[in-house]
């Protein structure tokens, strides 16, 4: 043994340690290294590759959206792996897509904001250089810190949905077609952007002073190019002095540059701004220096000039001056009333023979507010006299020739309104009001169109019933085609609706308050005609139809509608009216929320219309001799049925009703069914909360294709929004949130058919779908 020891047959021991073959030790150890590094490379490279499976998913509708172009390298219709597969500018972080860099390919097709809000960790999209010409997409991920979709041919208005993007930094949609106006409410929550360009577009009204007020980081702001008009706010030189460069060239702009406003790089050529200083404000006299309280011998310290007695003596004397007063005027009045007495035709007449001439009252004694905040003149007493004798010229003449008598000895002339039923009929007053009918006077402050009764009349062919788009409680629709190629819709408010539209000032300052109304799902206010006895409004024309047609239409429509879209339309018609309720101050309630004026577009975005026009409605004794929403028969609140009371809580209620009929494919009221299901929300109800007698409620035209569990939880968003109890219902913005976490846990994944054919409005078939909670 130790011969074989020290030849070196047997590892030497030493210490009770073997200290042998060290060499072959070495070559295990760095084996068993290099084998851990292999595993971990293959853990970390397995980490990095499993994508987030909604962000997959959601990858997957953009690539279709976008006409499966070719050059979106290792890009699939279904499935995949972005992050681990390399997917042509897709950058992830942790599993999820973080970034989406996609500029210059020539791609185009459509970006739906339903679908790109859906990346929850998305903090940079990059679609710049392509030729997208669909609506600019009107959500966002709420992570987004840049976004650029310039050099495309976007349209319609700024998108409102990057209101929910407080952390963006970089903002770019220049050289696109950009329409409508800039919604102030936009800015208040961008505090963080440093550079924002929307030059080289089309877009109008004024800077909105919000830009300034809440702006304070921003350094870059590029406006050039636009049909901007109005003057500069003078907030914008809160900017100062981190702003850089401010470029409002080529615009409307007029008046001067803010006090303290000078960016380094300042151009406003094309604009009709001066640059010198704002001319001081008109001289005005000091006020009279006022008479010491205390005599001039006063002492200091002494007290005060208007003591106890000399107040009494004060009081007493104004009190006999008072007394003094009407004894006078009823003296006079004694005496002008025995000169009448002593007038012999009046002796001889018969007390019965008297005329008497009432008129309507001709101001309000009371007033009430409109939903944008102005007085409403509410009407006082009855107006029977005055209508019956619209249409009688001979009787109109004979009531009219001797009020003016009256009226000409009454003092405060100016303060006088003539009544409605008059105004129409006099002459002189439709001069003053049309400017001699030649001309239509638009107030400064409205932000709109004033078109004239000729134009329209040209545009809609007299106003044919071939143009007829739709008809409701306020008055008909028609198409409109512009001479410039424009298609609107111009809706002729029927005067009967309400005393509002009658009169002009009161109608123009509602008309002043819907231009303000500015949201991506609501429908745009172009312009307004109050000219000649004319009450018109003027809106954007949407091209699909109305959300009632698509679902009570044909069936093939209604078979198009996927659940997805379903649930997307709610959302889109959700945030028009948490708008309305919650950043319009004061709150404006809609009033006539229904699926007849959810108007959609091509890409079946809805636009919810006749948003403002409840200040037309008639009000108080108007109201209840009215029609009283005919046209809302079914998505009435209870509360309205029984006391007339209207509130924001009754327009939750109405979309309620809304929701069960994209959930159920049924009218709010039909005739037509059993008894017990005539009224879609008493049939409804009951069932919300058993699953079973849910899944047989669902609309037959979706086949069975939706998310199950998508489908309980919108039906407790319907089971809330119907309570009978108005306190019970949520706020539209917590209805929001919870259309939104629906949309993000129920994603349907498409299948495709052997051919590679899209289809745009879903699956096709119950095993396309997949849940992710």
């Amino acid at each position: 043994m130790t011969e074989l020891a020290a030849k070196g047959a047997i590892p030497k021991k030493q210490d009770g340690i073997i200290i042998g073959r060290s060499s072959g030790k070495r070559e295990m150890a760095a084996a068993g290294a290099v084998l851990y590094t292999l595993v971990a490379l293959l853990c970390a490279s397995l980490v990095d590759g499993a994508t987030d499976p909604n962000d997959v998913s959601t990858l997957n509708f953009m690539f279709t959206d976008m006409n499966n172009n070719p050059r979106l390298t290792n890009w699939v219709q279904s499935a995949g792996d972005p992050c681990g597969n390399n997917w042509l500018g897709i950058t992830c972080d942790g599993g999820f897509v973080s970034s989406i860099k996609l500029s210059n390919l020539g791609l185009n097709g459509k970006v739906e904001g339903w679908v790109i809000q859906k990346f929850s960790r998305l903090t940079t999209l990059d679609l710049s250089g392509n030729n997208f010409d669909s609506s600019v997409p009107a959500l966002f991920p709420s992570k987004l810190t840049d976004i650029n979709l310039s050099n495309n041919q976007f349209k319609d208005s700024f998108p409102y949905g990057l209101y929910d993007c407080p952390g963006l930094k970089s903002i770019k949609f220049n050289n696109n077609k950009l329409d409508g106006t800039l919604n102030g409410q936009i800015f208040t929550k961008l505090v963080n952007v440093v550079t924002f360009d929307i030059s080289n577009n089309e877009i109008s009204g004024s800077i909105p002073g919000q830009i300034g007020d809440n702006m304070a980081s921003l350094q870059f702001l590029y406006l050039q190019n636009n049909k901007l008009t109005g003057q500069l706010p003078t907030s914008l030189a809160n900017l100062m002095p981190l702003l850089d460069t401010f470029d409002v060239s080529n615009n409307q702009i007029t008046g001067y540059l803010p006090p303290n406003f000078k960016p380094r790089n300042l151009r406003t050529d094309g604009t009709a701004i001066s640059k010198n200083a704002p001319p001081p404000p008109p001289y005005t006299a000091p006020p009279p220096p006022r008479r010491r309280a205390n005599p001039p011998s006063a002492p200091s310290g002494s007290s005060s000039f208007l003591t106890g007695p000399r107040i009494a003596g004060i009081v007493v004397v104004i009190v006999l001056v008072l007394a003094a007063i009407i004894i006078a005027v009823w003296f006079l009045a004694i005496r002008k009333r025995s000169k009448r007495t002593k007038k012999p035709d009046v002796e001889a007449s018969n007390h019965s023979n008297r005329r008497s001439f009432r008129f309507p009252p001709l101001f309000p004694t009371k007033t009430e507010k409109t939903s944008f905040g102005a007085d409403k003149p509410r009407k006082v007493g009855k107006e029977k006299t005055s209508k019956a004798k619209i249409f009688e010229p001979e009787t109109l003449v004979t009531k009219t020739e001797e009020p003016k008598k009256i009226l000409k000895a009454t003092p405060p002339v100016k303060a006088l309104k003539v009544p409605p039923a008059f105004k129409g009929e006099d002459p002189v007053a439709k001069s003053k009001a049309t400017g001699g009918g030649s001309k239509v006077t638009k107030p400064r402050n409205i932000a709109a169109t004033a078109f004239s009764v000729a134009d329209l009349q040209a545009a809609t062919d007299s106003f044919s019933p071939n143009n007829l788009l739709g008809e409701g409680r306020m008055g008909c629709v028609y198409r409109a085609d512009m001479p410039d190629g424009q298609i609107l819709a111009v809706k002729k408010l029927d005067p009967k609706a309400g005393s509002m539209i009658q009169n002009e000032d009161d109608f123009l300052s509602v008309v002043e308050g819907l231009a303000h109304l500015q949201h991506a799902h609501a429908a745009e206010l172009v312009g307004y005609c109050a000219e000649h006895d004319q009450r018109l409004l003027v809106y954007k024309y949407i091209s699909r139809g109305t959300l009632y047609d698509l679902l009570h239409g044909t069936e093939e429509n209604t078979k198009g509608l996927s659940w997805n879209m379903r649930v997307k339309i709610a959302l889109g018609a959700a945030r028009a009216l948490e708008y309305l309720h919650e950043v319009c101050s004061p709150p404006v309630v809609h009033r006539n929320f229904k699926a007849a004026n959810i108007l959609l577009d091509d890409e079946l975005n809805p636009h919810v219309s006749d948003c403002g026009l409840a200040a037309f409605a008639p009000s108080g004794v108007e109201r209840q001799a009215s029609a009283q929403l005919l046209g809302s028969v079914g998505y009435s609140a209870p509360e309205y049925s029984m006391s007339g009371t209207y509130t924001v809580k009754s327009d939750v209620y109405s979309f309620g009703v809304v929701m069960l009929e994209l959930l159920t494919g049924r009218q709010p009221l039909d005739s037509s069914r059993p008894r017990s299901e005539q009224s879609l929300v008493r049939w409804a109800t009951p069932q919300l909360h058993d699953i079973d007698a849910l899944a047989r409620m669902v609309d037959p035209a979706l086949e069975g294709v939706y998310p199950a569990k998508s489908l309980s939880r919108l039906a407790d968003i319907v089971a809330l929004c119907v309570q009978p109890e108005p306190e019970f219902r949520p706020p539209m913005s917590e209805v929001v949130q919870s259309l939104v976490r629906l949309m993000q846990r129920a994603t349907l994944s498409i299948k495709r058919r052997s051919s590679g054919a899209a289809s745009d409005m879903g699956p096709s078939s119950p095993s396309d779908i997949q849940e992710y909670d």
